[in-house]
Parts: structure tokens; C-alpha cells; sequence
């Protein structure tokens, strides 16, 4: 007969950032606990609200299953005398697993005891289940209150724990299990009685208190675009914000409230940033997308004295606003381009000079990139012009008071200034991407100038001996690297990335030495960044492993050549693999020079070199214009002339050299299938 469980756990408001990762845990380490203590259950669902964990599950096993164990005791030599009798050392072994010595089983050399072990009642094994899900759950930062020794994210006020309607006596922190929750902290004052598990959304429901929180997402959404379509207006949505308002509330209620309208001539993100990342408020755009008066918000309760929360949000707004309102003013009596000699008030990194410094480095690793990447004259213009006051916005007041409006607000007062469109854009996008999924920088001058500000902080820091380590990452290198990989394969750019990391750390200081080592460390750690990226699209290790054998240089064509591999099923030609791999151990460690066909003393050396020039002249312009799986057919005409040479010629002859001239031509074929990857690292 099955079972109905639930275990909750109240505490005081856990934060909201963190809710979708543990509900995400919580729901793997149950499915692991229950099946490690053998218990069945299918049907498990996670519930979260600021105050509470739950887990529910429905039709769980009654019982563990009996378990049948074989375990190996003494040999038979020495579990038994030479009458047969067991010895001291069978009747110890047969009374540990509680046997008689005579169900021991000899098999081969050994005695065995195959025991039986019942399986527990599920009330008898929950207790113990319960509390390693409490216990097992990982926080980057627990408490730990009053004199206790436990920890959790919050402190532990109750525990509901119930099989069926039985309660599953178990303790944490000195709080006791019982079948008593807690409602919403305002509108239910009263203990909360849970009769049964499969009542328990909607008992929490009359407690005013709705524990699903797809339900909660679901009912906030759809709130806020009722009340906006009421308004005529649209909700400009945020789903990072929806999420964090869920955890954040128990019982939404959505609602709206004012803007004066004197705010709304200031630029948008001064008032979308204040209102949105500061006061958790949803900004109300017309059908045009500009701002409408309104902003929409949740209210963690019902209906009652909604006119009263309208307007204390509204209050804190306005008091909001007319900081940026103040600081806008006072940034205006400025151009942008005069805010610049301030960022020498602004230290970039220890050693590394100021914020202006940094400013001047850009300029010159955007021009560097430009000719690469061949801007034209007026182009080359406007990056140069975008780097230039790519930092002034860090010394305005509205940054230094809204930290996430830089660039932003860069953009918006360069355009104030009057300066070109894609120089204001430029500004913005050298800091995307921002974060994990946003966007990336779309022009050419703001790819450029994004790609210099991330090779600059990644030379310096590095220069400074600030590698990431394990979780360790407080400049955010590693998403700063990610975002330069994405930029290039994004913007489909053909470029060594090691000449703008050389170019990078040629501006800073320090020794010749220390640059080199830290170019080769840099390069390391792009690779590692590739190889992560690469396997989310779902490329083979092996494939990685053999287009980043060499140099990490031309990061977009290290993409294309890894995908045509796997879409030319470049793995299945074992054939061809075999014979390269044969190519690579005969040359391994050695080195080449120019092939002299005059040396050749065997047809077979003349056949592989007729056959590689062949098959070069057909490759090696598929392979410039990156198209590496076309060039399949072709590199299978060398299979046949390289194993007919490595079966017929003896390479390491006495003769110098012919040797040499037989390596350098074994080198050169190599070299060939080397363009596309190492062929050897396929498995």
C-alpha cells in the first residue's frame, strides 16, 4: 500500500536570489536520498516560498524492499578443520552476519554468507530520510543561532513531517517535528494545522499562503499585465525580476502606483534602473516604448488598504527619483568628455594606473584591433572617439550612486553631447555581455571596444598574479572570457586573439619575461573557457581535445573546424585516422626543414609526394576559406601513399640526409591534416 509524504521546513525570510538553485538541489537530493534508502518514490514535488521548503511525495513505497547480501568470509581451509567442524574463525564470521556456521556456503576457496535483510516499514526509515534532506542541502553562506551547532540558510522555526496523517517524529536544531505550519506572517495569525500531505497546498491556500511557486509566477505575471492592460499600457518584463519578486512573496497581490511626471524627462534607464534594480518595480511602457506614468509592484498580501501601499511605494519612489533627478543636473553642468579628467580620481587596479590610464591603453588596443580587422578611416574615427570617453560615465554622480548604469548612462550623455549614434552605442556595449544569456555588442566599433576593455582587465590582472582559482573569481574573468569567445563566433570574426593579448599586455608594466609567461597563461585559460563552451553545444571531448591540440588563435575558425568534424563524421574514418596517427608517432619529437625530391631514393616516397601535392591544391583553398569538412574526400587520397611509405621505407636510415629529407616530408603531410586539428586525439 502506498504512502503520502511530506516533510516542510519553516524558517525566517530566506533570500531571494538563491531560491531557484536550491529548489533545483532539493529536488535532486531527494530523488537520491529516497533512493538510497531504498525507499520508491516517483512522484516528488518541491515547493518554495521566502519562508518554507517542502517536499511532497505521492505514492511512495510502504516498505523497502528485502535485500539479499553476499559477503565473502575466511577461506575454506580456515573456516573448517580437518573433520569438517568449523573453526573459531567460521563461528565468528557466521555470528557477525547472525547466521548458524552451517548456512555458510563454500564457493571456490572462500566461504560466503548470503543474508537476507528485511526491508523497514517507510515510518521507520523517514526520520532518518527527513533529516539528511535538511542536512544535505549546500548554501554559499549558513547561520548558525543562539548556541547551536546546526546550520542552515535561515533559522529552522518548524517542521512538519507526515506519512499519511502519522507524524514522522524527527528534531533539527532543537526543533521538533510535528504537523502544525505557519501562514502568511500578517493574514493568518493562527497555527496551521496539516491533517494529510495531499492537503497541504490547499491548506496553506486558506492560510493565505501559496506554497507552489510556478502558481505564485503564474498568478504574479499574469497580475501585472491585467493591471497594465487596465493602465493601456504594456509591462516592460524582466525575467530575472520576476523571479526574485516570486521568492519575495507568499500571497502576491499586484498593484500599481505614480510617476511625477517631471521625472520622465530624465533618460530612461535613470529612471527604469532606480525603479527596477533598486525597488523591485516594473516600469509601464507605451505602444511606442516610451515610459508611461506608472510603475507596477507586488504587495506580499491581499486587497485590503491597497490605496495606503500604492502610495508609501510611491513615496519611496519619488524620493528615489529625485536623487537621479539631482544627480542628472549636476552631471549636465558637464559634457561627458569633461567628466574624463576625473576618472584620475578613479584607480583601476593596484600598479595598473587610474581609470583615465585604462581609458588611454583602450584607445590604443581598439586602434590596434581596427586595422586588423580593417576599419576604415572613418570608422577607426569613431572607435577611437569610443574608447576615448568609453570610461568618463565612471566619474559621473549618477554612476557612482547607480553602479549599474555604466555605459548606460555614457550612452545617454554622449548622445546629450551630441556625438554620433554608434559612438554612443560603442560606449554601452564594451561592457556586454553583462551577465550570463545577455546580449552582445552588435557594431563592429562596440565588438572592438568590448574585446579591448576584457583583454585589458584580463593582461592586468593576470600581470598581477590574480588567477582565478576553484570558485575564487572576483573580477569575473572567467564570464568576461566566455563573453570574448561570444563575441567573435557571434560576430563570425577571424582574428589571433593572442595578438591582441600581446598588444594588451604590451601597455602595461612589467618585464618581457613575465609577459611572455603570462600570454602562454592567458592563452591556457581561453582554451579551458573553449573547451567548457564547446561541450554545452555538445561537441565530443575528443573533438575538442584535437582542435585545441595546437595554439588557441583564431577562436571562430577553432568552432568551425570542431563542428565540421563532428558533422563530417571525420570519426568514423578509421582508416584515414589510423594512418596519421602512424604519422604523428614516427615524427613525434622531431623536427623538419624544406623536402628535396632529389633525395628521394623509393617510388613510394615519390607517390606520397605526388598524392600530398595533389591533395593540397584541392584542401588547403577549402581550408582558408574555413571549409574543413569538404576537404574529407581529398585527405582520404593521402591513407593509401602514407601506409604503403610507412610499410616500404626505412625513415631512420644512416644516411643523414636522406633521413632528414624523409622526416621533413613525413612532417610536411602531417602538417597538412594538422591545419584542420590532431587527428591522434580522436577516439
Amino acid at each position: 500500500m502506498s504512502k503520502n509524504l511530506l516533510l516542510e521546513i519553516g524558517t525566517e525570510e530566506m533570500p531571494a536570489n538563491i531560491m531557484s538553485g536550491v529548489v533545483d538541489q532539493l529536488k535532486a537530493l531527494a530523488a537520491s536520498q529516497f533512493e538510497a534508502h531504498r525507499i520508491a518514490a516517483e512522484n516528488i514535488t518541491i515547493y518554495a516560498t521566502p519562508r518554507r521548503l517542502a517536499v511532497l511525495v505521492k505514492d511512495a513505497a510502504d516498505r523497502q524492499p528485502d535485500e539479499e547480501v553476499k559477503k565473502r568470509g575466511p577461506s575454506v581451509k580456515a573456516a573448517f578443520d580437518a573433520d569438517g567442524n568449523p573453526t573459531r574463525a567460521a563461528q565468528g564470521f557466521a555470528r557477525g552476519q547472525h547466521i548458524d556456521p552451517s548456512e555458510l556456503v563454500k564457493e571456490g576457496e572462500y566461504t560466503w554468507a548470503h543474508v537476507v535483510h528485511a526491508g523497514k516499514k517507510v515510518e521507520d526509515v523517514l526520520p532518518e530520510l527527513f533529516l539528511s534532506l535538511i542536512t544535505g542541502l549546500n548554501f554559499t553562506r549558513s547561520m548558525r543561532w543562539a548556541d547551536e551547532e546546526a546550520h542552515f540558510i535561515r533559522p529552522v522555526r518548524w517542521i512538519v513531517a507526515l506519512c499519511d496523517k502519522e507524524i514522522i517524529p524527527m528534531e533539527f536544531a532543537h526543533v521538533k517535528s510535528g504537523n502544525v505550519s505557519r501562514g502568511h506572517r500578517f493574514l493568518c495569525k493562527e497555527p496551521v494545522v496539516i491533517s494529510d500531505p495531499l492537503s497541504y497546498k490547499e491548506t496553506m491556500r486558506h492560510a493565505f499562503v501559496i506554497v507552489d511557486q510556478d502558481e505564485r509566477r503564474e498568478m504574479i505575471r499574469t497580475g501585472l499585465l491585467a493591471v497594465a492592460d487596465k493602465l493601456g499600457g504594456h509591462v516592460w518584463h524582466n525575467a530575472d525580476l520576476l523571479e526574485e519578486i516570486n521568492y519575495l512573496v507568499e500571497y502576491p497581490t499586484p498593484l500599481y502606483g505614480r510617476i511625477d511626471d517631471e521625472f520622465l524627462k530624465l533618460p530612461v534607464p535613470a529612471v527604469v534602473t532606480p525603479m527596477r534594480d533598486h525597488q523591485r518595480y516594473y516600469p509601464v511602457r507605451n505602444e511606442d516604448g516610451s515610459l508611461m506614468p506608472y510603475f507596477l509592484t507586488v504587495r506580499n498580501g491581499g486587497t485590503k488598504a491597497l490605496e495606503n501601499v500604492q502610495h508609501g511605494n510611491e513615496k519611496v519612489l519619488r524620493a528615489r527619483l529625485d536623487d537621479a533627478k539631482f544627480f542628472f543636473e549636476n552631471d549636465r553642468k558637464k559634457t561627458l568628455e569633461g567628466h574624463r579628467d576625473d576618472l584620475t580620481r578613479i584607480n583601476y587596479q593596484e600598479g595598473m594606473g587610474d581609470m583615465r590610464d585604462k581609458a588611454d591603453r583602450l584607445q590604443k588596443l581598439t586602434e590596434a584591433i581596427g586595422k586588423d580587422w580593417g576599419f576604415t578611416a572613418e570608422k577607426a574615427a569613431d572607435a577611437d572617439r569610443a574608447a576615448f570617453l568609453s570610461k568618463s560615465d565612471l566619474a559621473t554622480g549618477m554612476v557612482t550612486e547607480f553602479t549599474e548604469l555604466q555605459g548606460e548612462m555614457g550612452k545617454e550623455y554622449a548622445l546629450l553631447d551630441g556625438e554620433k549614434p554608434e559612438v554612443a552605442q560603442a560606449i554601452f556595449e564594451q561592457y556586454m555581455p553583462r551577465f550570463a544569456g545577455d546580449i552582445l555588442p552588435q557594431q563592429e566599433i562596440g565588438r572592438a571596444l568590448s574585446l579591448a576593455d576584457k583583454l585589458d582587465n584580463l593582461a592586468a590582472t593576470f600581470l598581477r598574479g590574480l588567477i582565478p582559482t576553484g570558485s575564487q573569481d572576483p573580477f569575473a574573468l572567467r564570464r568576461q572570457t566566455i563573453g570574448a569567445v561570444n563575441i567573435l563566433t557571434d560576430g563570425k570574426i577571424h582574428w589571433d586573439i593572442r595578438r591582441g593579448i600581446e598588444a594588451a599586455l604590451a601597455l602595461l608594466p612589467g618585464d618581457e619575461e613575465t609577459k611572455k609567461t603570462v600570454l602562454s597563461q592567458i592563452e591556457d585559460f581561453f582554451r579551458q573557457r573553449i573547451k567548457a563552451i564547446m561541450l554545452d553545444e555538445g561537441i565530443a571531448y575528443d573533438i575538442i581535445d584535437a582542435v585545441l591540440a595546437g595554439p588557441v588563435d583564431d577562436i571562430y575558425a577553432l568552432f568551425l573546424k570542431a563542428r565540421s568534424m563532428a558533422e563530417s563524421h571525420l570519426k568514423d574514418e578509421a582508416e584515414l585516422r589510423q594512418a596519421v596517427t602512424r604519422l604523428a608517432n614516427i615524427t613525434k619529437g622531431k623536427t623538419g626543414g624544406k623536402v628535396d625530391p632529389s633525395l628521394f631514393t623509393e617510388d613510394v616516397e615519390k607517390k606520397l609526394q605526388n598524392a600530398f601535392e595533389a591533395v593540397s591544391a584541392k584542401a588547403l583553398p577549402l581550408f582558408a576559406s574555413y571549409e574543413y569538412g569538404k576537404a574529407l574526400p581529398a585527405l582520404k587520397e593521402l591513407t593509401a601513399p602514407i601506409n604503403d611509405y610507412l610499410d616500404n621505407v626505412m625513415v631512420m636510415v644512416d644516411d643523414e640526409a636522406v633521413k632528414n629529407n624523409r622526416i621533413s616530408q613525413l612532417l610536411a603531410t602531417l602538417a597538412l591534416f594538422n591545419t584542420w586539428g590532431d587527428f591522434s586525439k580522436l577516439v
